[in-house]
């Protein structure tokens, strides 16, 4: 009952704040042939409405598997009911369960210690000196093994690097640094741009895939581009995962280790940190035997879930075409409710990422109304689990309503910024695919500079969930501002989106504020609904260009093959 009450509160809320301010407060945008006079709907004042409901306190922070992120869902999958789409998730719902498995490190019980061979043991702190998890998604993991390290932890052939060389680390405990070479030759590693093989997540798996039981990954915030305190506020509850399947290997201890530890336990190792980061850059590097191991006991809870990703559907009108459709997606969850901690203990993610979801929300709206209907389909995805490594994106694009081949494109929105009426937009990748001359088209038309990725060593193009459905094939990017605001300086924007990431962001200060402006999210969501006009329209499918990486995965989609 307190769940329905709570919902139909804020519902009443939102539809009054919807009725009172939506006339007033349109968001330009330019009147482009073709395109249905609905796309001019997409209003400011609803964003921001939806952005509310979804920040306050009483959804908990939309924790995954937590009641807060179950009541987001039901939320979402009511209003793409009463926009009249269809459902299009699992038995006719508009929910596609996506089974998880929580897995909690419990602090008092774990204790984690390297040991070196010559001095005294070093007894680490969880969240202070480290976080861990143990991926076997069992209850307790022991761990003692010697550690190697191993630079990035990266076998790429495809730039000549292996970080591994012939050394067998089967058993053994990695001490990694996050990020990758650095290098301003884009044939090497895309230069600055960071690519999937910087990511935590790869190197988790590729040590899993060497046979490694733990890595230790050393946390540098200029190469993770975030510090240390993100690293323990997205570690330190509870960490969801897809189930295991059948022969997959996991690592015991996925582990992040502070800066300064590493430097002292390295330096027992007769090491110097500098140095070994100076020659992890070398292509000539082999993997160091360290005179140091690792004892680990490594106590968790696990339980297993089912967690919701939420989708709807508006059909097309072509009877060739219809069967093929353009996605729009963003994610719903954040952090939850961080129970231990004490003070203001809800992540509330008003930013990151109750934007993208209204934004959504927005265009779901908006394309119900539309005349002429498109001639492919439109899906509207809300998924689950990204803060937890993309996971409900990434059982979307392995078990989508459609086959990935029949997917034209994907449009993400993620972590929008209301910060007033935008001058510029960041699509980052959008050039890899087929559609860039659409998207140059276009931009030019609601006025808005195309500008490179501002932190292309931060690989934000493998941090959200269009990575996921780029990975089956899928031609895919986000859609996000620059820096520049009208009325204001780029060095205004960059202050403020360096002040976000310092302060708020993974942190329960990301909260709504009323003085936020949204008049950028109504301007990328019109800017989205023309591309998804567009892509709906055209007589041939959005490719990747010849080469991308990505490339390989749309040819195996289209032959029915998996990635």
């Amino acid at each position: 009952m307190r769940k329905l009450v709570a919902v139909i509160i804020l519902l009443s809320t939102l539809a009054a704040a919807q009725s009172a301010k939506a006339a007033k407060t349109k968001a330009a945008g330019p009147g482009i042939p073709g395109v249905p006079a609905a796309m001019h709907s997409i209003d400011a004042e609803r964003i921001k409405a939806q952005v509310k409901f979804l920040s306050d306190d009483l959804l908990e922070g939309r924790g995954t598997g937590q009641r807060g992120g179950d009541v987001a869902a039901r939320y979402l999958a009511a209003e793409f009911e009463l926009y009249g789409l269809k459902p299009a998730g699992d038995n006719g719902t508009y929910f596609q369960k996506v089974p998880m498995v929580g897995v909690t490190t419990d602090p008092k019980q774990s204790t984690f210690t390297i040991v070196p061979q010559a001095g005294g043991a070093m007894e680490l702190t969880f969240g202070a000196d480290y976080i861990t998890t143990n991926l076997t998604q069992t209850e307790v993991a022991e761990v003692d093994a010697p550690i190697v390290f191993a630079g990035y932890g990266i076998d790429a052939p495809e730039y000549q690097w292996n970080d591994f060389k012939d050394v067998d680390v089967k058993g053994k405990v990695l001490m990694l640094f996050v990020n990758e070479p650095p290098s301003d030759d884009p044939k090497f590693f895309t230069g600055r741009a960071l690519t999937y093989y910087g990511r935590w997540t790869y190197k988790y798996e590729q040590a899993a895939r060497k046979g490694a039981v733990g890595v230790l990954l050393i946390h540098k915030t200029e190469m993770a581009s975030y510090g240390w305190d993100v690293v323990k506020n997205s570690w330190s509850g509870e960490k969801s995962y897809l189930h295991i399947q059948p022969g997959e290997p996991k690592l015991k201890a996925a582990s992040w280790i502070q800066l300064e530890v590493a430097r002292k336990a390295l330096a027992a190792a007769g090491h110097d940190l500098d140095q070994l980061l100076a020659a992890a850059r070398q292509r000539d590097f082999r993997p160091i035997a360290l005179p140091l191991s690792l004892k680990a006991h490594i106590v968790s809870q696990v339980r297993s879930f089912v967690s919701n990703n939420v989708v709807a559907m508006l059909p097309g009108s072509d009877a060739k075409l219809k069967d093929q459709a353009i996605f729009y997606t963003a994610h719903y969850d954040h952090f939850g409710v961080h129970a231990n901690e004490p003070g203001d203990n809800i992540y509330n993610g008003a930013l990151d990422n109750a934007t993208g979801c209204a934004m959504v929300l927005e265009l779901a709206r908006a394309w119900s109304q539309a005349t002429p209907r498109p001639k492919r389909s439109i899906y509207f995805a809300a998924v689950t689990a990204e803060e937890q490594g993309l996971l409900g994106s990434e059982y979307l694009g392995k078990h989508p309503p459609l086959p990935a081949k029949s997917i034209q494109l994907d449009l993400n929105y993620d972590d929008v910024k209301p910060y007033g009426y935008p001058e510029q937009l960041e699509v980052v990748g959008y050039d890899r695919t087929s559609f860039a001359p659409v998207v140059e088209q276009t931009a030019k038309a609601f006025r808005l500079k195309i500008m490179p990725d501002a932190a292309p060593e931060a690989g934000h193009y493998y941090r959200s969930d269009h990575f996921s459905m780029a990975r089956v094939g899928v031609p895919a990017f986000s859609v996000g501002a620059g820096r520049k605001y009208r009325g204001k300086s780029e060095e205004w924007g960059n202050k403020m989106y360096d002040d976000y990431t310092a302060k708020d962001y993974h942190k329960p200060s990301d909260e709504f504020r009323e003085e936020f402006d949204f008049t950028a999210n109504a301007v990328l969501a019109k800017f989205g609904f023309v591309l998804g006009w567009k892509a709906a329209q055209q007589p041939g499918q959005v490719e990747w260009k010849k080469g991308d990486e990505f490339e390989r995965a749309r040819q195996n989609s289209a032959k029915g093959t998996p990635e």
